[in-house]
């Protein structure tokens, strides 16, 4: 995009820099920014999903195709939100779109068992080896409220060990001290990778801890991968305790072809998976060890009940199908998952290039860029950014044909290609080359 070049920022500080982004991207969006306006008639700030909304107004899309969007005032974009990961096919995968034809030819809303779920089961426990049993529902966040639940029934306990910044769906957010909208269940809190303390809150608790619930790469707070030691210590120490290990691989099973557990060979006893396994259609998924999930075998006595309208939707039964076992093969997996690493280690250079205090965490194709120098292994280390960082590079980048997220995460799909990879790298190169002036310097850096 870029219809006009930033002001020559040598001499300004970050507040001026914003305001000038601020005025090429309001000059640059007059129909997203209309829209945006109409839409706040009906909707609370003209927004239904927060994590969709920044500042001044966001970009309404259209439009896509493979991994290009294009939005309401004709701009095209590389996507590199994916939906936050459930835009993994990209945006027109023809056999996901064929087989969504196909399904909606026979009818869509049939009120009975289909031809699909237990097909997309077997797939999911043929790929995934944590899984031995599996329901479903319609999203991340209900599936991680299952889990929990059937943690707290199934050990007749009620507190649950969660670590500080971590999110696992709109009614379990854990940035910043936790949501008031949250759940309120019994919660513990440790610092994630910290094994010491973690343990000693594990042991602290064992007698009414129900679950352990973490993912083995943070996402919401800022896609730090777990140590293997740390994810073992969690394994070994839950099972003293008496506890369930939930890992919601929400976000990473994306990673590697059996899920990040399957790549650290550590296996918890309840997974919980979303987003891009329902073939781009509403999905969720909580599944594990036999002895836990057969407790909702409706035929069985004193069966947990679980219900739900939309669990076994064909359009997300027969996408997610179609996309788990015809498109996402372990060997796409990993070209995709190796241009994320590749990516990742280009933008680092970059950072060191410019002498910009800043890195990209993350793990294969889903990452993050920091304003801050690293390691970063635990959420406090990326505390005290300035915010208005991440503003002005969402918008300069978006200026530069580059979707991104307005905290920085990075998501890659199937469609990539060494194109995109090298089209951002130049963009990113560009923005720091331009901005360097007004950006943080490495720690003991000049």
């Amino acid at each position: 995009m870029n219809t006009s070049a930033p002001t020559n920022t040598s001499n300004i500080d970050l507040a001026a820099a914003l305001a000038d982004a601020e005025q090429r991207y309001e000059a640059a969006n007059p129909r997203s920014a209309e829209r945006h306006r109409a839409a706040a008639a009906h909707l609370p700030g003209g927004n239904t999903r927060a994590v969709m909304y920044y500042p001044p107004f966001p970009v309404a899309m259209v439009r896509g195709e493979g991994c290009r969007l294009w939005d309401m005032d004709g701009h095209a974009y590389t996507d590199f939100v994916s939906e936050y990961g459930a835009g993994l096919y990209g945006h027109s995968d023809p056999v996901i779109r064929e087989t969504l034809e196909a399904t909606l030819r026979d009818g869509w809303v049939l009120g009975a068992p289909n031809a699909y779920e237990a097909r997309l089961a077997a797939a999911l426990c043929e790929r995934f080896p944590a899984l031995e049993r599996v329901r479903f529902c319609n999203s991340g966040t209900e599936a991680n409220i299952m889990a929990v639940s059937t943690a707290r029934a199934v050990t007749g306990r009620t507190r649950i060990l969660v670590f500080r910044e971590a999110y696992h769906g709109g009614v379990l957010t854990f940035a910043h001290g936790g949501s008031e909208l949250n759940i309120p269940y019994d919660y513990v809190f440790a610092d994630y990778n910290d094994i010491d303390g973690t343990v000693a809150a594990i042991r602290a608790n064992a007698g009414e801890l129900a679950a352990v619930v973490v993912e083995p790469m943070l996402g919401g707070g800022g896609c730090i991968p777990a140590t293997r030691e740390f994810l073992v210590a969690l394994r070994q120490e839950t099972e003293k305790a008496g506890a369930l290990l939930v890992f919601d691989e929400v976000i990473t099973s994306r990673l590697a072809p059996h899920g990040l557990h399957g790549e650290h060979g550590v296996f918890p006893d309840l997974v919980t998976m979303g987003k891009y396994l329902g073939g781009g259609c509403s999905f969720g998924m909580f599944g594990g060890k036999a002895g836990i999930m057969d407790r909702f075998d409706p035929a069985s006595p004193h069966a947990f009940s679980h219900g739900g309208t939309f669990n076994n939707n064909v359009l997300s039964m027969s996408a997610g199908l179609a996309g788990l076992t015809r498109v996402l093969t372990p060997e796409a997996s990993r070209r995709m998952n190796g241009l994320g690493d590749q990516l990742r280690d280009r933008l680092n250079d970059l950072f060191g290039k410019h002498g910009v205090g800043g890195i990209v965490t993350g793990f294969g194709s889903v990452m993050n860029v920091h304003f801050v120098s690293g390691p970063v292994t635990t959420p406090a280390q990326l505390e005290g950014q300035d915010r208005r960082l991440f503003q002005l590079f969402q918008l300069e980048m978006i200026l530069r044909g580059q979707y991104i997220t307005s905290r920085g995460m990075l998501a890659l799909s199937l469609p990539f290609g060494q194109q995109e990879i090298d089209g951002f790298a130049d963009a990113f190169d560009d923005f720091l080359r331009t901005h360097r002036s007004v950006l943080p310097r490495p720690v003991g850096g000049g």
